[in-house]
C-alpha cells in the first residue's frame, strides 16, 4: 500500500514548539549554515541536502556558544548540553514531509538543534559580554581617530529600470577609471560581476593588482550593505585560489585584506584563516599587510588569532615584511613587544606599503615611532 503524504511544520525537539525558517547569520564564515533560534533558548542549523550533518552539528555547537570556538571545543555532549534533530526537512517549502519525497523531488534536508544547559549557557552569555567589553576597550582609541564607518545602504533600486550588462571590457575599463559607482550598480545588476574583477588580479604588473584589489574592497563594502551573500561567495572563491597549489595567488590576500576591512562586522570571521598562508614565503608579506589593514579598524579581530607567532618576523632580513610586522603590532596595541621595537628604532631600511591605492615610503625606523605611539597611547586611553 502506498504511504500517505503527510507534512508538518518544522518543531522544537525539545518544546516541540514550531519553529521558523533558518536564515543566513549577520556574520559570514568560511563554513556558512543557515541558523536559528527557538524560544526555548535552542539554535538549530539548516542542512538541506543531509549531507554535511557533520559539519552541521559544529556549526550550531558553536553558534550556541555565540561563535567562541575554543568555549564550544570545550564542552561535553549531555554533561553540557543536548542534542536533537529533525530529518525529511524540506527547505523549499518549510515542511517535515514523512514520504521524503515532494513530486518526484527528494527531500533530505536536516535541522540539527542544540540546547546549552542552563548553567553553561550563563557561562557563554558572560565570556561574550567580557570579550565584547575587551573589545571595546581595545577599538575606543581607534574610534577616536575617526575611523571610516560602516557604509550606508544604497538606495532602493528601481525594478523597473534598465539593468546593466557586465562584459570583461566594461568592468576593465571601470576599473581603469576607478569608478566604483558604476561597478556597485553592475554587481546589482549581474553576479558575475565580482568574478571578472577577480579575474582582472591575474596581472604581471604589481601596482594594476594593488588597484584591482582596492576597487574589489570599495565595491564590496557596499553591495555588502544590501547583498551580502553576493560578497560572501566572492571571498569564499579567494580563499580557494590561495590554496590552489596549481595556481597563482596573485591579489588574492590583498584582495581579501580590502574586502575584510571594508566590513569587519560581517566578514571578520574570516581574519584569522589568513594565517593558513603565513607558512608560504611568497604569501607572508600579504598577509601581514591584509592583517594590518584588518587592525586599522578592528584590531581585537587580530588579537583573537594566535598574533604572538609573529613576533620573530621583527628580525626577518627581508626589510618589508619587518616594516608590516611592526606597523601591524602598533595597530594592536601590542605592549608585550615594546622592548623589541625599541630595537629597530635605529632601522633606516626603507620599504614601500600600499595604502588607499597609492604606495608610500617609510623607514622602519618611523614606523617603529609610529606604533610606540600608539601603544603609549593606548595604555593611557584605558
Amino acid at each position: 500500500m502506498k504511504k500517505q503524504k503527510l507534512t508538518t511544520a518544522p518543531w522544537c525537539p525539545f518544546c516541540g514548539q514550531k519553529v521558523g525558517r533558518a536564515t543566513d547569520a549577520i556574520e559570514r564564515k568560511m563554513q556558512e549554515f543557515q541558523v536559528g533560534r527557538c524560544q526555548c533558548g535552542a539554535v538549530y542549523t539548516c542542512d538541506p541536502t543531509g549531507h554535511n550533518v557533520g559539519s552541521a552539528m559544529v556549526e550550531a555547537l558553536v553558534f550556541a556558544c555565540n561563535d567562541n570556538w575554543d568555549f564550544a571545543w570545550d564542552l561535553m555532549p549531555e554533561d553540557d548540553y543536548l542534542t536533537g534533530r529533525v530529518e525529511d526537512y524540506d527547505e523549499t517549502t518549510h515542511q517535515v514531509v514523512n514520504t521524503r519525497n515532494i513530486d518526484g523531488r527528494p527531500v533530505r534536508g536536516v535541522l540539527y538543534f542544540v540546547r546549552l544547559h542552563t548553567e553553561i549557557a550563563e557561562i557563554a552569555k558572560r565570556v561574550k559580554e567580557k570579550k565584547e567589553a575587551l573589545a571595546r576597550e581595545t577599538i575606543t582609541p581607534i574610534l577616536s581617530d575617526a575611523v571610516e564607518a560602516i557604509p550606508t545602504p544604497e538606495p532602493q533600486l528601481d525594478p523597473k529600470r534598465v539593468k546593466l550588462k557586465s562584459t570583461k571590457k566594461g568592468v576593465k575599463e571601470a576599473r581603469d577609471r576607478g569608478d566604483i559607482d558604476t561597478l556597485v550598480m553592475l554587481c546589482f545588476d549581474n553576479r558575475k560581476t565580482l568574478r571578472l574583477l577577480q579575474r582582472l588580479l591575474y596581472d604581471v604588473d604589481e601596482a594594476r593588482r594593488w588597484e584591482t584589489a582596492w576597487v574589489i574592497g570599495q565595491v564590496c563594502s557596499r553591495v555588502a550593505t544590501k547583498m551580502p551573500g553576493q560578497v560572501s561567495e566572492l571571498v569564499h572563491r579567494l580563499f580557494e585560489a590561495c590554496s590552489d597549489s596549481a595556481a597563482a595567488p596573485w591579489g588574492m590576500i590583498e584582495a581579501l585584506g580590502e574586502v575584510i576591512s571594508g566590513r569587519p562586522d560581517v566578514f571578520g570571521a574570516f581574519t584569522r584563516h589568513l594565517l593558513n598562508y603565513m607558512g608560504d614565503d611568497s604569501t607572508q608579506v600579504q598577509v601581514v599587510w591584509a592583517l594590518s589593514k584588518i587592525a586599522a579598524k578592528r584590531p581585537d579581530l587580530i588579537r583573537e588569532t594566535p598574533f604572538f607567532n609573529l613576533f620573530h618576523f621583527l628580525q626577518h632580513p627581508n626589510p618589508q615584511m619587518r616594516g608590516l610586522v611592526v606597523q601591524l603590532l602598533g595597530r594592536i596595541r601590542a605592549k608585550e613587544v615594546s622592548l623589541q621595537l625599541m630595537e629597530l628604532s635605529d632601522d633606516q631600511e626603507k620599504l614601500v606599503i600600499w595604502e588607499n591605492r597609492k604606495p608610500v615610503e617609510y623607514t622602519i625606523a618611523e614606523l617603529v615611532t609610529v606604533a610606540l605611539k600608539q601603544i603609549s597611547e593606548g595604555d593611557i586611553k584605558k
